[in-house]
């Protein structure tokens, strides 16, 4: 689909120079995010970017990725190779200049590439900067060239060192400890990145391996996002076996839509414009939604399927179930917000609702079977709607929250700020109760649960909120649920989940996660969500006392100090436990271990969640098989 440029176009004179590199190492979080593993593994992006960007233009077919032994990284491709010739401007090769000075690059209205991901012209450059060392090797005009730079600064000219008879561009770096935190590459983190990447140019080859743990895995997807609409539904059941796929360019806009609807009830549409996932949508994912509500309305009245005297269907009832993937490249897109996360473009909208509109209609006019699936499924997520607004009305806070109508006996806390507050959801009245006697009555919040909540995945929301744990949750947390969740509402800013170190305590806690996830996403998302840690043993002698929360750390207690008259106690349930241990070891904030929940890949996630809860055994058995070796603690 892009439009291959003449190799003569990309040269030093396309690389505009707009400012220095003085700001990167002072503030690298400006430009990477942070310097956490997320800043460190974005670095790695921005070089696949820009040879995402070659292909794109329609130079390369190959990326290679690799994590060497020593924790550095290496980028290759087989594009045009980064300019070597002198830039006029500042009379040094044109590749150097890419790479010490910032916001160069051939992406700012020269002729370098039509279409790019990488937009600020920083990739290079601050990866450059946040470096020990990084090296480039450009194979371009029958030559190999080679220059070497330490922390930003080149420590050698551009020399050749051999001859070639392809081209691209190979880059090598080591991550400067003076700035990360961490220095290890993880490869399960870069599968994701660079798999989405290959959904979203069919074609590109694209390798990632690691030297440390010898994993390899190879992406080439040649059925592009028809391919990643496939991988995303992989353990679904599906309503039509193929996806619907729609491709075209418009006014300088290529467009790309897949869908394919599942007999779910959770509706996924991953967004993305010049290869950068927006995960807060935009103009494109608005122009779909809008579209997509418009075709299947009127297709189900001009075919009777709504009566006239029925209320249109919601873009909710009509997306309940849809998997969907929409990819757009933009000559000169607009990014909102400093992350990239949501794209602003006007124009867009129009175009992806005309488009979208003329390629639907056609589709289901041409398919009557799988329309009459797709209208049906909607007309019954509409009915359902109805139920759940009635039952929503239920859960709503009022003014004050009503503790005696909770079915669970929340035990509120004193403090008010829910920046300070936080809830403990504890698994069965026995546990809640030692919760309750144990906790600081300022800041902790008890809500026991009563046996297993139901499976939201599934599930349609009317009958989830007609189940007394999940209203009574919703009632406690203030901040309602689905169209009407609210997270400034949240009245605690921890949420703890704290069941026992059993099957059941896992299931439950599993339970409770999917829920969150399905339904308020984004008190993931803000990091409200932890899981307690109690200890599974407690050694006594005497009055002494310990405990321990894994098996590795009782082994490491008995080696260091030996095995001597201590009688072990191995906990099943929080419930064994009186208020004073339940305290001590789970909840207070100076001796307790609360893990984090969080959301780094949404398309994983979905994955798992529907893996463990949907339907479907085999995925199920094959997910447990592979992961067996991973669990800490297992209860037979």
């Amino acid at each position: 689909m892009a439009e291959k440029l003449n190799n003569q176009d990309y040269n030093a004179n396309q690389i505009q120079v707009l400012e220095g590199l003085e700001a990167v190492r002072k503030r690298p979080g400006m430009y990477i995010g942070s310097t956490s593993s997320r800043g460190l593994h974005h670095l790695v992006y921005e070089l696949v970017d820009n040879s995402i960007d070659e292909a794109m233009a329609g130079y390369c077919d190959k990326i290679q990725v690799t994590i060497h032994h020593d924790n550095t990284i290496t980028v290759k491709d087989n594009g045009r190779g980064i300019p070597v010739d002198i830039h006029k401007k500042t009379g040094k090769p044109a590749v150097e200049v890419a790479l010490t000075i910032l916001h160069a690059g051939g992406k700012f209205g020269g002729n370098g590439y039509k279409v790019a991901g990488g937009l600020h012209g920083v990739g290079m450059s601050v990866v450059n900067a946040l470096s020990t060392w990084l090296e480039v090797k450009v194979k371009r005009d029958g030559s190999i060239h080679h220059q070497r730079f330490e922390r930003g600064k080149p420590a050698s000219k551009l020399s050749i060192v051999g001859q070639s008879k392809g081209t691209g561009t190979e880059i090598s770096f080591k991550p400067d400890d003076e700035i990360f935190e961490e220095l290890d590459f993880k490869f399960d983190t870069l599968v994701n990145r660079l798999r989405e990447l290959s959904f979203l140019n069919k074609g590109v080859r694209i390798t990632l391996t690691d030297e440390i743990s010898g994993k390899e895995e190879i992406f080439l997807h040649n059925g592009g996002i028809i391919d990643f609409v496939n991988h995303l539904n992989k353990n679904k059941n599906v309503v039509h076996s193929k996806p619907l796929y729609f491709e075209a360019e418009r006014d300088d806009v290529q467009l790309e839509v897949s869908l394919q609807y599942h007999d779910g009830y959770t509706e996924n549409i991953f967004s993305f414009a010049n290869n950068i996932n927006t995960h807060e949508g935009g103009t494109h994912e608005v122009g779909f939604k809008t579209s997509l509500t418009r075709v299947v309305n009127d297709y189900a009245r001009r075919h009777n399927i709504l009566k006239e005297n029925n209320s249109n269907l919601s873009g909710e009832d009509i997306r309940e179930g849809l998997t969907a993937v929409i990819s757009v490249k933009v000559k000169d897109p607009q990014f909102e917000g400093q992350t990239k996360t949501k794209l602003g473009n006007s124009e867009v909208r129009g175009i992806m609702d005309s488009f979208l509109g003329s390629n639907m209609s056609a589709f289901l006019e041409e398919n009557p079977a799988i329309a009459k699936k797709i209208v049906e499924k909607s007309v019954h997520a509409a009915r359902a709607r109805e139920a759940a607004r009635k039952a929503k009305e239920l859960t709503r806070r009022k003014n004050a929250l009503e503790i005696t109508a909770l079915p669970g006996k929340l035990a509120d806390c004193s403090v008010k700020d829910a920046s300070m507050s936080e809830l403990y959801l504890v698994e069965g009245d026995s546990a809640g109760g030692s919760a309750k006697q144990g906790r600081d009555r300022r800041f902790q919040a008890i809500l026991p649960l009563r046996g297993k909540i139901i499976n939201v995945e599934k599930a349609r929301l009317d009958k989830i909120l007609n189940n007394a744990e999940i209203r009574t949750m919703i009632t406690a947390l203030g901040t309602g649920i689905d169209e009407d969740f609210d997270i400034e509402k949240a009245r605690y800013h921890k949420l703890i989940i704290m069941t026992d170190a059993d099957v059941d305590g896992a299931h439950i806690r599993t339970l409770l996660l999917t829920f969150f996830y399905r339904y308020m996403r984004p008190l993931v998302e803000a990091g409200y969500v932890y899981i307690a840690q109690p200890p599974l043993y407690k050694l006594k002698r005497g009055k002494e006392e310990h405990y321990f929360y894994s098996d590795k750390e009782l082994n490491k207690f008995f080696k260091e100090t030996g095995r001597t008259n201590f009688s072990i106690q191995r906990y099943k349930g929080l419930g064994e436990m009186n208020p004073e241990q339940l305290w001590e070891t789970t909840m207070n904030p100076e001796s307790r271990t609360i893990l984090q929940v969080s959301l780094e890949d949404v398309v994983k996630a979905d994955a798992i969640f529907t893996i463990l809860m949907g339907d479907k055994v085999e995925p199920r058995k094959e997910f447990i098989q592979v992961n067996a070796q991973q669990v800490r603690n297992l209860d037979i």
